[in-house]
């Protein structure tokens, strides 16, 4: 098709009136200004400014923009001269290629780090984003903001990254929100993202709000379930709501990028290829350190400790209400040290005091994703479930054959915690004098 306004091939934006939401999208990401809102919320493009970048079609959620057509004044559904060019403008839109029609739409996950050290949930995330991506016929891409970062651009191309947007500066050494913000913000204005995906860390929690925000897009928190709408091509955002006591599935449908936040060791951790190699587009952050408002005067770190974090644990034996008293806790400890695992609890157990906040599992606490999950007297609400029920192998034990925990469980068994833990502690010790601990 020929632009007639620059006497060459360039395609332009074709607007369809029935699909256009009016969610000024195309708008946003327009570099030259073409793209308005007429008095009837249709989008209306001005073909003189038109260059054809093909920003828009990834960024429309009712998939209304195409690249095609003679230039002539559009507005949605076709040109505003006469019916007959929009009817030929329409069958136009429809014969042209999809390569034609604009970039391919872009999964992003930020890859969280301190001081060069990543944050496994970033490539957990990319997994995710894999699949995501897949299903939109599109790609799954990096965003990486820091200093002196370009073994991190190896590492994500390892978990499956097949474009890396980085800004390397010494004002990004730290994190601090203004200063990250900013980059994201540049990052996202200039390449229009379909999603955004960010670890539900501290730091993540605090940059995606940021980025949402300034963005006027929806963020949706805690998700424990990603996928693609087959019809829509929309991302469907699964989390506990109402405090856990119902899975609400959330879609943003007018606002780019769709954004989420999820907690570690949700989603499974995709396989390294140290042959899968990504492109890096490189930009410029351009702030510089004392347009920063915030200082780091000094960082202060945890005490090392040879304690397991259970978020980290191959193996927890976890109590709950059915302990019945803070002493049930010595016996699990028996039981976790004769199989080399780690003590946890329930919300419940932690309320009575019985175990620190730290060694929660559940909505209000970690996120694990152990090999072996034991439950010992946890009822299974959903706001325990959501915290662990990805993990490889579950054993419940509870006097309640109705408890909601065997519905997850890989095995159950019914009966006196009080009596069963102390068998399994006793088998367990019994197989390690026979076979050595490499081998239990």
């Amino acid at each position: 098709m020929t632009n007639q306004n620059d006497g060459g091939t360039t395609p332009i934006a074709i607007i369809g009136r029935d699909q256009c939401i009016g969610c000024e999208q195309c708008v946003a990401v327009c570099p030259t200004g073409a793209i308005s809102m007429d008095a009837g919320g249709i989008a209306l493009v001005d073909l003189a400014k038109c260059t054809g970048c093909a920003k828009c079609p990834p960024v429309c959620p009712s998939s209304a923009i195409s690249m095609s057509g003679p230039s002539a004044p559009l507005r949605a559904g076709g040109a505003v001269a006469a019916p007959a060019a929009e009817a030929a403008l329409s069958t136009a839109a429809e014969e042209e290629p999809a390569a034609a029609r604009g970039p391919a739409p872009e999964v992003w996950v930020f890859v969280e780090h301190t001081e060069g050290r990543p944050a496994p949930v970033s490539w957990e995330l990319l997994g995710k984003g894999r699949e995501l991506a897949t299903a939109l016929d599109g790609r799954v891409c990096s965003v990486l903001l820091g200093h002196k970062v370009d073994h991190l651009i190896r590492e994500a191309g390892a978990h499956g990254a097949d474009k890396i947007y980085v800004i390397d500066d010494p004002v990004l050494s730290h994190y601090r929100t203004q200063s990250y913000l900013h980059g994201v913000i540049q990052l996202v204005r200039k390449y229009a993202p379909e999603i955004m995906l960010l670890g539900a860390s501290t730091m993540g929690r605090d940059l995606a709000g940021a980025v949402a925000t300034s963005l006027a897009t929806g963020l949706t928190a805690d998700c424990t379930g990603l996928s693609i709408d087959p019809q829509s091509k929309l991302l469907e955002q699964t989390r506990p709501a109402y405090g856990g006591n119902i899975m609400a599935t959330i879609l943003c449908e007018k606002r780019r990028p769709q954004m989420a936040t999820v907690r570690p060791r949700v989603m499974e951790m995709p396989p390294r290829d140290e042959s899968h190699a990504a492109e890096a587009v490189r930009e410029e952050l351009g702030l510089r350190e004392e347009d920063v408002l915030v200082r780091i005067l000094e960082y202060v770190r945890e005490e090392d400790t040879s304690e397991v974090r259970i978020e980290d644990a191959n193996v927890l034996v976890s109590g709950g209400r059915g302990l019945g008293a803070p002493d049930g806790f010595k016996m699990l400890a028996e039981l976790a040290d004769a199989i080399g695992g780690t003590v946890s609890g329930s919300r419940a157990a932690v309320d009575h005091g019985w175990i620190p906040q730290s060694k929660q599992v559940g909505q209000t606490g970690k996120t694990v994703r152990p090999r072996l999950y034991i439950a010992c007297g946890i009822s299974g609400a959903i706001q325990h479930l959501v915290g662990m029920e990805t993990s490889d192998v579950i054993v419940a034990i509870n006097r309640d054959p109705n408890a909601p925990i065997f519905g997850v469980a890989t095995y159950g068994i019914v009966g006196d915690i009080y009596e069963i833990v102390p068998a399994l502690t006793r088998a367990a010790k019994a197989r390690l004098a026979e076979v050595g601990p490499a081998n239990v």
